[in-house]
């Protein structure tokens, strides 16, 4: 196929084209060595702590949008058709602080400033998304931002204050959507984009027939969607990633379906893309999807990434699982489709032939006669790897459970089904003791080890007490126990 060797975008107000773009080539040091845009800083190289923050403006269905990214971890070949934003661009009118800028000047937002510029575009962000936010609201923005000396406390009270420094409507990339809007759509060619940089190679097919025609010609390719765990194959562990075959972009894989029965994600949908979908479906995931991580990391990874990375600390995984998920892989022209449960095989071996890549996933929407939940326990509340995840899936008829799908990461080497707590609830009664007795099955299920995240006796005893808490908190009393973010 005919393919372009030059991937192009806009930085900033200017048109970009680059050929020589390698497999491992990051949008931060892009900025900070070759075009001396230094306000972007590297703190973490993982996409944790936020310095690096820069917005990304992408259309999606011919409508621009724009998201902070961790440069850090975003590689510069996916960049091609979309605007990067950097701390640089933003201004206020006759010159003056942008009005973001200036509500961090007055509440006293910055000490040593090194994080300084990732907070102000979070906040420009929040801003531009809704001009009155509530302190939830910028508490959340900010998951993805680490301050060592400040404090949290006066950045807050700037983005609370923010919209009386200006209006939203007034801002350059609203002023200049359009014309934006015309010069990316410009850009966008069709063709399959190839570059590379010293013999590392990074392609961008042309779209989804074209990713499997690619992925038959390369069957040993990484696949890379948003980067949020690639990345630190190269930041940290310094692994060459080349050929890389990027997805994310392709307007084909962020599909996203809604009937009676199922919710249907394509496989490159991000979790900020399907948050709406998937708390419409799914009440309890809301309050979950909250602990993915911080804004920047939700606006880059994918579902499908999630899934198809294999990790046993997945946040995704179990939740899918317990809900009887199944994915669709394609290979080729041809596709198949197995439930999710059974993608996992061991660690780091998933039921994934070279050259196929995971197309889609499909959840079935839970009865009205279904209790759900989900949880998250790691050492942070926001932004951190989890130490375990669980999700319940308890069916009840009269009183009596009739199914049940209970699922646990980091638990095991994959994500997998608590299947001997499953049969200790089935046919029982909803209360504390069939509860208690199936938590008491689930060390014949499980056999944790302990690493630097939580040990095996911690990991066991909060997975057997979240079973307390679900019932808890699904119990029809007059006060069921809610513990819930205040």
């Amino acid at each position: 196929m005919p393919h372009r060797p030059h991937i192009q975008f806009l930085l900033n107000g200017t048109t970009t084209r680059l050929s020589q773009v390698g497999a491992d080539d990051m949008l931060l040091d892009y900025l900070r060595d070759e075009r001396r845009l230094t306000g972007s800083k590297e703190g973490c190289a993982e996409g944790d702590c936020g310095a690096c923050t820069v917005l990304v403006g992408r259309l999606h269905q011919g409508v621009l949008r724009y998201e902070t990214v961790n440069a850090c971890i975003r590689l510069l070949a996916s960049l091609d058709g979309c605007h990067v934003v950097t701390i640089e661009h933003l201004s206020g009118t006759d010159g003056r602080l942008h009005p973001v800028q200036q509500a961090m000047v007055d509440f006293h937002g910055s000490q040593c400033g090194f994080c300084t510029p990732g907070f102000v575009m979070s906040l420009y962000a929040l801003w531009m998304k809704n001009a009155a936010p509530s302190e939830q609201q910028v508490e959340t923005a900010l998951q993805g931002n680490l301050c060592r000396c400040t404090g949290y406390e006066p950045i807050i009270r700037a983005a609370l204050a923010m919209t009386r420094y200006g209006s939203a409507s007034d801002d350059l990339l609203r002023v200049e959507r359009a014309s934006i809007t015309a010069s990316l759509q410009a850009l966008q060619d069709g063709k399959r984009v190839v570059v590379e940089n010293a013999g590392s190679q990074a392609i961008l097919p042309a779209d989804v027939d074209d990713l499997a025609q690619v992925l038959l010609e390369t069957p040993d390719a990484t696949i890379v969607a948003g980067a949020t765990d690639v990345g630190l194959w190269v930041t940290k562990m310094l692994r060459s990633i080349s050929p890389a075959v990027h997805v994310g972009h392709l307007e084909g894989l962020k599909q996203i379906t809604t009937t009676d029965g199922d919710l249907t994600l394509g496989a490159g949908v991000t979790y900020s893309e399907c948050e709406q979908a998937l708390g419409d479906a799914f009440p309890h995931i809301p309050e979950f999807w909250d602990r993915i991580a911080g804004w920047q990391v939700r606006n880059m990874g994918t579902v499908g990434g999630n899934i198809a990375n294999g990790s046993p600390i997945g946040d995704t995984p179990p939740l899918l699982i317990a809900l009887g998920a199944e994915i669709t892989l394609r290979h080729g022209k041809n596709s198949r489709t197995l439930p999710l449960e059974v993608f996992f095989i061991a660690y780091g071996k998933q039921d994934r032939a070279p050259g196929e890549f995971v197309h889609s996933i499909r959840i079935p929407r839970s009865g009205s006669e279904t209790l759900n939940a989900a949880y998250k326990i790691s050492k942070r509340r926001d932004e951190d790897i989890s130490s375990v995840c669980a999700a319940f899936n308890v069916t009840l008829r009269d009183g009596k459970i009739t199914a049940a799908r209970i699922a646990f990461g980091g638990m095991a080497a994959i994500p997998k089904r608590a299947k001997a707590s499953e049969a200790a609830l089935i046919g029982q009664q909803f209360s504390a003791a069939s509860l208690d007795a199936a938590a008491a099955a689930l060390p014949q299920d499980f056999t944790p080890l302990s690493d630097w995240r939580a040990g095996a006796d911690y990991r066991m005893k909060v997975s057997q007490n979240l079973f307390r808490r679900f019932y808890l908190e699904q119990s029809d009393s007059d006060q069921p126990v809610r513990l819930e973010r205040a």
